[in-house]
C-alpha cells in the first residue's frame, strides 16, 4: 500500500522488466526463501503467494521502508524474538549478499541519515552548511546563540515522528527560539541548534544515479517560510537548474556513502547562495513529481532496470 512505490512498478512494467514487490514483514510466515551457496554468488529461490524470483537473476533491489519479519505468535518468548532475528538476518543478509546495485541499501542509508555525518562531508566537497551546535548544556546553546548575533533556530537531529497512544503519529517542526527562554529542560536530550538562513526560497533537489532533479518550493504562509513541512497547503513549486558546484558536491556527497539515491533540501538566499540543510536517503519524492511533472519514477526505473555489479 505504498502509492510511491506503484510509481515505479508502474514505469518498470511499460519497460517490460520483471519485478517481485513483496513486504519483509510477510517472511517467514507467508513467503519461502531457500538459497544454496557453492563457491560463488547465492542461488535458490525468494517465493510468495503472487510469484517468485531465482536469485542469482536478480540484479537490482530497490528498498522502500518495509515491515521487519516476523515469525508465527505462537512461539514463545525468548524463542520468538531470537527467530525473527533469524528470518531477518537470512533474508535481508541472502538479498546484501547479492553482487547487484540497492536504491539503497538500509544500513548504509541507516548511516548517511544522520545530521551530525551529513554537514562536515558536505562543508568538505564545497557545499555551504549552516553554522550548528548539538548540545544539551543549556549554557552552551545560550552562547552559541549568543556568538549567531541574529535568529536561531532548533530542529530534529532525525525524522521520526512523535508516536501517541492513540495510533497518531506527528513529524516535529523546525522552529525559530528565543536564546531566552533556553532552560534546564535543554539538558534531557540532544538538540540541534543552528543560524537562521535569510531564504528567498528552497529547493528539493531529488538525485536518482547520476541524474538531478530540481524544484523551488515557495512557501505562502510564515509556518511554512520556517519549516515547508509545517503547511504542505501554502506551497507552490517550480522545477529549477542546479549551479555546477552544488552538482559536484551533491553528487560526490552521495559517492562518499555509497548511494544511489537522495533527497537534499537546501536554502535559496536572496543573493542566490544554495545552503545545504540535509540529506534523507530515502526522502519521499511523489509529491514534487506529481506537482512539477519532473520524471522521478522513471529515473529510479531506468538505474534498477540496468543494475549493476558491486
Amino acid at each position: 500500500m505504498d502509492p510511491t512505490a506503484d510509481l515505479v512498478v508502474d514505469e518498470l512494467t511499460r519497460r517490460k522488466v520483471p519485478v517481485m514487490r513483496f513486504d519483509m514483514g510477510d517472511f517467514p510466515q507467508r513467503m519461502t526463501l531457500t538459497a544454496e551457496h557453492d563457491a560463488a554468488p547465492w542461488s535458490g529461490v525468494l517465493t510468495d503467494i503472487y510469484r517468485s524470483v531465482r536469485l542469482e537473476e536478480v540484479r537490482a533491489v530497490y528498498y522502500r521502508r518495509p515491515r521487519l519479519p516476523a515469525v508465527s505468535s505462537t512461539i514463545p518468548e525468548p524463542h520468538r524474538t531470537w527467530a525473527d532475528d533469524q528470518a531477518l538476518a537470512g533474508l535481508l543478509g541472502t538479498l546484501y549478499a547479492l553482487p547487484v546495485l540497492w536504491v539503497n541499501r538500509p544500513e548504509i542509508d541507516g548511516v548517511a541519515s544522520h545530521k551530525p555525518g551529513q554537514l562536515p562531508i558536505a562543508a568538505a566537497l564545497g557545499l555551504r552548511t549552516p553554522r550548528s551546535l548539538i548540545s544539551t548544556d543549556p549554557g552552551a546553546a545560550r552562547a552559541f546563540c549568543k556568538s549567531i548575533g541574529g535568529p536561531v533556530i532548533c530542529k530534529p537531529l532525525m525524522g521520526s515522528p512523535l508516536r501517541y497512544d492513540d495510533g497518531r503519529r506527528n513529524g516535529v517542526p523546525t522552529h525559530l527560539i528565543d536564546p531566552a527562554e533556553i532552560d534546564d529542560s535543554a539538558s534531557l536530550t540532544a538538540h540541534l541548534f543552528q543560524e537562521w538562513i535569510d531564504k528567498a526560497h528552497e529547493v528539493r533537489l531529488t538525485v536518482v544515479g547520476h541524474r538531478l532533479f530540481a524544484a523551488e518550493i515557495h512557501a505562502g504562509s510564515d509556518a511554512a517560510r520556517i519549516d515547508w513541512r509545517s503547511d504542505y497547503d501554502a506551497l507552490t513549486y517550480k522545477p529549477c537548474t542546479v549551479p555546477e558546484p552544488v552538482r559536484r558536491g551533491v553528487l560526490g556527497w552521495l559517492d562518499r556513502f555509497n548511494l544511489n539515491f537522495g533527497a537534499f533540501d537546501f536554502a535559496v538566499t536572496p543573493q542566490g547562495d544554495w545552503v545545504l540543510f540535509e540529506c534523507n536517503p530515502s526522502g519521499e519524492w511523489s509529491w514534487i513529481q506529481n506537482s512539477t511533472g519532473l520524471p522521478i519514477a522513471a529515473a529510479l526505473a531506468e538505474l534498477l532496470a540496468e543494475g549493476k555489479t558491486s
